[in-house]
């Protein structure tokens, strides 16, 4: 497809680095309409195959459907190449780049919250990987202003990459190489562990007789305010409940009736004995003695 030559930001655009987004999916598409957005040039939107691009270049918003280009046809030749694949391809692209990577290229960004900026090292660039803690499916686009971006990387590549984020509103902060695993652990901790949590409370009020759907919209309230709690008053005293009461005789009732969902009984005991060791608990000892007996 032919390039774009918007007129939208020509003042804006003029000192801002080229950007290519190798990776149409949900994060590569994200990016790049918010990089546009904000006055980036992106020259190029790289699907894999030319197969990929027929389908999948009419799914992207407008402002980038004439950037998408397929692999045989790109040219690789922006000031940063941004790579926003799965982390497993992100080594056999590197491998396709390395006889394709344009003499202008000076940066390249990898986005994988796990894997570290050596995996770009067989590239004539500097290298860093740029993560945006935020979950990214279709059907959803988040804002990227107050989103943390993990970066990790060689100094010139990290100085081009708080740049870009310090443009798009995000809030920047450095991981170590040997800390990127641990900080994915975490941010899959927040999302989609979290969506797993939800779903295992919404099992247990099925067995109640409520619909998934009802669920979902009854349990929405509650949990919106206690993330606002636990992040304006922090999380002791936003604990509440019968742990916090000492109630052991309300705590054995729920074990006992959780017996029928064995999941959801296995993860209230794991929670109650995280929140045994890290919140205000009163009867501690008797509610230790009670979950290590469950």
């Amino acid at each position: 497809m032919p390039e774009l030559k918007s007129p939208c930001y020509p003042a804006r655009m003029a000192s801002k680095p080229s950007i290519t987004i190798v990776g149409p999916g949900r994060l590569g598409s994200s990016l790049a309409e918010n990089l546009v957005k904000a006055g980036y040039p992106v020259r190029e939107i790289v699907f894999p195959t030319a197969k990929s691009l027929q389908k999948g270049a009419r799914t992207l918003p407008r402002i980038l459907q004439a950037r998408a280009t397929a692999w045989e046809q790109a040219r690789f030749d922006a000031d940063i190449v941004w790579l926003c694949v799965p982390d497993g391809q992100i080594q056999p692209v590197v491998r396709r780049l390395e006889s394709r990577l344009g003499r202008k290229t000076k940066v390249v960004f990898h986005s994988s919250g796990a894997l570290t900026s050596d995996v770009l090292r067989d590239l004539r660039a500097s290298a860093a990987s740029v993560h945006p803690l935020m979950t990214f499916v279709y059907g959803s686009q988040p804002a990227l202003r107050g989103v943390p971006f993990a970066l990790e990387g060689d100094s010139a590549a990290l100085q081009s990459a708080r740049q870009i984020v310090k443009t798009l509103g995000g809030d920047v902060f450095l991981v170590k190489k040997e800390d990127k695993a641990l900080y994915h652990a975490w941010g899959t901790f927040l999302s989609p562990l979290l969506l797993a949590f939800m779903v295992t409370a919404e099992q247990a009020a099925r067995s109640t007789g409520i619909s998934a759907k009802e669920a979902r919209k009854k349990m929405l309230p509650i949990a919106k305010q206690t993330l606002f709690n636990y992040a304006t008053i922090g999380p002791s005293r936003s604990f509440s409940g019968p742990l916090v009461r000492g109630d052991v005789a309300t705590v054995r009732e729920h074990l006992n009736a959780l017996k029928g969902i064995p999941e959801a009984r296995e993860t209230y005991i794991v929670l109650a004995r995280s929140a045994l060791r890290h919140l205000p608990v009163r009867n501690r000892t008797k509610l230790k003695k009670l979950l290590k007996t469950n």
